[in-house]
C-alpha cells in the first residue's frame, strides 16, 4: 500500500517549510484524554488565532504577534500559562480592540470554535422584536465555543466577556460556523443528530432545527454567499441545505465511509469533503457531480474495504482563499497540499496525531491541531493565480452552474468555468 499514485516519486514532492509551533503546556499527572485540539480558527480579518488547548481552555493570540515571535525566537513556542486568564465569569480583559493574548476558561471540554464578525447593515431576521440585549457594532469580533455538555458560549474577543450562553443541544457540539455575510447567524452541529441555527443579533434566539442526519453530525460549512450550508456526519452522505428556506436541497452520495469534514471554495462553486474512506472528493454543489478525487491510499481501497479501519483516515480538509489549493490531514502522519487541477499532492508536511487544519486569512499559512493540544504551522504553496482563474472566481461568485451552462460561449470556456478542465 502506498500514499501516492505509482507515477509519482515521493522524493520529488516538495516538503513544506515549518513556520512555527505552539506547544500546549504539560502539567504533572496530566490526563491523556481531554487534551485534544479538535479545532483551530483564524479571525476573518486575520487579527486573531484561536485553538482549543485541551481540557476546557481556549487560547487566543494576536496573529501578527504570533508570526513575529516565530521569527524572533524560532519555531517552537510553549504557550505561557501566566498570560492573562479569563474565566467564564470574567467580564473585562483589557482595552477594547487592542489585540491581546489571553486564555478563556470555557468550563468544559471544547470541541469546536468559530469567529464571527458583525455588519450593522445586516439586521436580525426576527423583525417583531425591537429591543435587543446586545447591539453589535461594525468592529465587533465574537468567538463561539462548542462544549462537551452541549452548550455554546459566545465571547467578546477583545474584552473576554461572556456575552451569551446558548442551551439547547443535548450532546457534544462538534462544529460551529458563522454565516460569512456578517449577519451573525450561527449554525451548530452536534452529536444529537441535529443542526441548529442561532441569530446572535436576536440575543442568541434559536431560529431553526435542521433534521435529516440519522447519526452524529461532525462538521458544517456555509457557502461564501451564506445561501447554502453543507453538513456531514457519521454516514456516507453529504447534506446540502437552503439557508433562506431552511430546507434540504439534496444529498450527495459517493463516499464509502463516514464523512468527517467539509469546506466550500471561496467562490462557492466547489465543495470539498473528507472521509474515513481515505478520499477527499471535490463536488459541484449545484448538481452533485464529483469533479475530482484526491486519494490517500494506493491502490484505492474497494468499497467493502474503504468502509473499514485503515491508517489513512482523512481527518480534515480546508480550502485556501486563493481557490487553487486544498489541504488535507490524514492518519498516515502527513499533511498534504493539493492543487484543484492535479490528482497528487504538490507539497507535504509531517504531522503525527493530527485532528484539524485551517488556512490563515491570507492563505499563506496552514495551522494544524493535534491530540496533545498543540498547533503546528507551515508555509503553503504560493503562486500567482492566472488571469483566467481570477476571472473564473469572479464569475462563479455570482453565477451557479446552471446559469453558467446557459451562457452562449465556446465549450472549452464553459468547461473551464465549470471546473471540468
Amino acid at each position: 500500500m502506498a500514499s501516492f499514485p505509482p507515477r509519482v516519486n515521493e522524493k520529488e514532492i516538495v516538503r513544506s517549510r515549518t513556520i512555527g509551533e505552539l506547544l500546549a503546556p504539560a502539567a504533572p499527572f496530566d490526563k491523556k484524554c481531554g487534551r485534544e485540539n479538535w479545532t483551530v480558527a483564524f479571525a476573518p480579518d486575520g487579527s486573531y488565532f484561536a485553538w482549543s488547548q485541551g481540557h476546557r481552555t481556549v487560547k487566543l493570540v494576536p496573529w501578527s504577534q504570533c508570526l513575529k515571535n516565530f521569527l524572533l525566537h524560532g519555531t517552537k513556542n510553549v504557550t505561557n500559562s501566566s498570560s492573562l486568564r479569563l474565566s467564564r465569569q470574567n467580564s473585562d480583559g483589557g482595552q477594547k480592540n487592542k489585540p491581546r493574548e489571553h486564555i478563556i476558561d470555557c468550563g468544559d471540554i471544547v470541541w469546536s470554535l468559530a469567529f464571527g464578525s458583525s455588519v450593522p447593515e445586516k439586521q436580525s431576521r426576527c423583525v417583531n422584536i425591537e429591543w435587543h440585549r446586545f447591539r453589535f457594532g461594525q468592529d465587533q469580533l465574537l468567538l463561539a465555543t462548542g462544549l462537551n455538555n452541549g452548550r455554546i458560549k459566545i465571547w467578546d474577543v477583545y474584552t473576554g466577556k461572556l456575552l451569551l450562553n446558548l442551551v439547547d443541544h443535548t450532546e457534544v457540539v462538534r462544529d460551529l460556523t458563522f454565516a460569512p455575510d456578517g449577519s451573525l447567524i450561527l449554525v451548530s452541529a452536534s452529536r444529537d443528530k441535529t443542526l441548529r441555527v442561532w441569530d446572535l443579533k436576536d440575543d442568541g434566539n434559536m431560529m431553526k432545527v435542521l433534521r435529516g442526519h440519522q447519526n452524529w453530525v461532525y462538521s458544517c460549512a456555509f457557502s461564501p454567499d451564506s445561501s447554502m450550508l453543507c453538513s456531514v456526519g457519521a454516514s456516507k452522505t453529504v447534506f446540502l441545505w437552503n439557508m433562506d428556506k431552511y430546507t434540504m436541497i439534496r444529498k450527495l452520495e459517493g463516499h464509502h465511509h463516514d464523512v468527517v469534514a467539509c469546506d466550500f471554495s471561496p467562490d462557492g462553486a466547489l465543495l470539498a469533503t473528507a472521509s474515513y474512506d481515505t478520499r477527499v472528493y471535490i463536488w459541484d454543489p449545484y448538481n452533485g457531480d464529483i469533479l475530482m478525487e484526491f486519494g490517500h491510499l494506493f491502490p484505492p481501497p474497494t468499497p467493502i474495504f474503504a468502509g473499514g479501519a485503515n491508517d489513512r483516515w482523512v481527518r480534515s480538509v480546508s480550502f485556501s482563499h486563493d481557490g487553487l489549493h486544498i489541504a488535507s490531514l490524514a492518519d498516515d502522519k502527513m499533511v498534504r497540499f493539493w492543487r484543484i487541477d492535479e490528482d497528487y499532492p504538490v507539497q507535504v508536511a509531517p504531522l503525527s496525531n493530527g485532528l484539524c487544519c485551517a488556512f490563515s486569512t491570507d492563505g499563506s499559512v496552514l495551522a494544524a491541531g493535534t491530540h496533545d493540544g498543540s498547533v503546528y504551522f507551515w508555509a503553503t504553496p504560493r503562486q500567482v493565480p492566472s488571469l483566467q482563474h481570477l476571472c473564473r472566481l469572479s464569475i462563479r461568485r455570482v453565477m451557479p452552474t446552471q446559469e453558467v451552462q446557459e451562457l452562449p460561449i465556446p465549450s472549452k470556456v464553459l468547461e473551464f468555468l465549470s471546473y471540468r478542465i
